[in-house]
């Protein structure tokens, strides 16, 4: 099974005549990220990476990414070119992906991001040049491929597009453009970069490029196809690749910036947090020694307290919280709680997150196609216990009360 995925990269500064106006009732494109909810008690759970790390797993993410609460308006431009013209109607590329990316990031948020698509180009977006001039291989940082597409994207848009009227930009790419995904992945995101092109006086600082479709054929593709693209965004509102080259054995399918392909799932509790879709009440920071025992609410349900964190050390913790089969978890196959590691200091695409298995090599528990499946049954149930005995943690889930919560006791040595 080929894995799938996507790599963060940069792209250079390149500028453009301001043209057009503000669409009615419209805001200039806004700074990110979200503010992270918290409090005096979250300080030992700040970890935070290095300057040299890549798209750190620390909070509060690092200026420069979109923000992911509120209205977040979408540019997206359906893109083809002469030696591969786009097939069929540029809408119905667009349909492929929305409105499910809207609904996935409404349900993901409890309603917290208002994503909003704009098509202010409601046709094939023909470039100067044929797809095999560029050159696009996978993205990498400032790679001479990318440096022209995104010039001649910024350049033909730039008349009918006024850029300052969103918050990110979307490029969907012909899909005979390129080679199949099982073959070779060359969806990119370039986020938070500070040499982003400008057009209309704003930098294009946030934009995912989608290319060939992410069909496996298991005949899934009209309900799972679309996944590329929140994953892809992610990326712009700060979250790194969980999948290592492995694929995604780290983190399994328990996060969308693990495996986007396949059936759906959520994100982390940890990257809700990350940003701004819980409140401080809703995550603890369990940083004293001794005996306590928390309440967790499934992470699909609005409300409730949603995670536990365990802080190591400045850079890294242990996190907690109760996935179960709602919302966008439709392959959990085993409820309970996710026992994870996130570290600050590991770049994008190196293992941010390790998920700590409960039943190792089991072969996990999901049939759904197209998904590694030996961590979907990683989950502690009542009467289980995690250990690190290097660090004196210790987890047991207690048991589930009559609401549907489950009741941990975490215990530091």
């Amino acid at each position: 099974m080929a894995a799938l995925g996507s790599v963060t990269a940069l792209t250079l500064a390149v500028s453009t005549s301001a043209t057009g106006h503000l669409t009615p009732g419209a805001t200039a494109a806004g700074p990110g990220p979200a503010v992270l909810s918290r409090s005096a008690a979250h300080g030992p759970c700040m970890i935070s990476g290095g300057a040299e790390i890549q798209m750190s797993e620390g909070v509060p993410t690092s200026a420069g990414y979109a923000r992911s609460t509120g209205t977040v308006r979408a540019l997206t431009l359906m893109v083809d070119f002469s030696d591969a013209p786009g097939e069929g109607e540029a809408l119905d590329r667009y349909a492929e992906f929305f409105p499910q990316t809207q609904r996935w990031f409404r349900t993901a948020s409890y309603g917290r991001l208002d994503y909003r698509p704009e098509v202010p180009v409601r046709d094939w977006l023909r470039m100067p040049k044929p797809f095999h001039e560029y050159g696009i291989e996978r993205g990498a940082p400032f790679d001479p491929a990318y440096r022209g597409l995104v010039e001649d994207i910024v350049a033909t848009a730039d008349p009918k597009v006024d850029f300052r009227s969103y918050d990110l930009l979307n490029v969907l790419v012909t899909p005979n453009a390129g080679p199949s995904a099982l073959d070779t992945v060359l969806s990119v995101t370039f986020a938070g970069n500070t040499e982003a092109p400008v057009a209309d006086g704003v930098p294009v600082a946030n934009a995912s490029f989608v290319y060939s479709r992410q069909d496996d054929g298991s005949g899934s593709y009209d309900r799972t196809g679309y996944r590329v693209l929140p994953h892809e965004n992610g990326h712009v509102f700060g979250l790194p690749d969980l999948y290592t080259q492995e694929g995604g054995g780290a983190a399994g399918h328990w996060d969308i910036m693990s495996e986007d392909w396949g059936a759906n799932n959520d994100l982390l509790g940890w990257h809700k947090w990350k940003l701004g879709w819980l409140d401080a009440d809703q995550v603890h920071c369990a940083s004293a020694p001794g005996t306590r025992e928390y309440t967790l609410t499934p992470l699909a349900r609005a409300g409730g307290d949603k995670v536990v964190v365990i802080p190591l050390d400045g850079r890294s913790g242990y996190a907690l919280e109760l996935r179960t089969r709602a919302g966008n978890d439709e392959t959990v196959c085993r409820p309970g709680i996710l026992v994870y590691k996130v570290d600050a200091d590991v770049d994008t695409g190196m293992g941010p997150v390790t998920v700590y298995d409960s039943h190792r090599d089991s072969g996990g528990c999901t049939r759904s196609p197209n998904v590694h499946a030996e961590l979907s049954d990683a989950t502690f149930t009542p009467g289980e216990v995690f250990k690190d005995p290097g660090r004196r943690v210790t987890v047991r889930v207690v048991g589930v009360d009559g609401e549907g919560g489950w009741r941990v006791r975490v215990h530091r040595g």
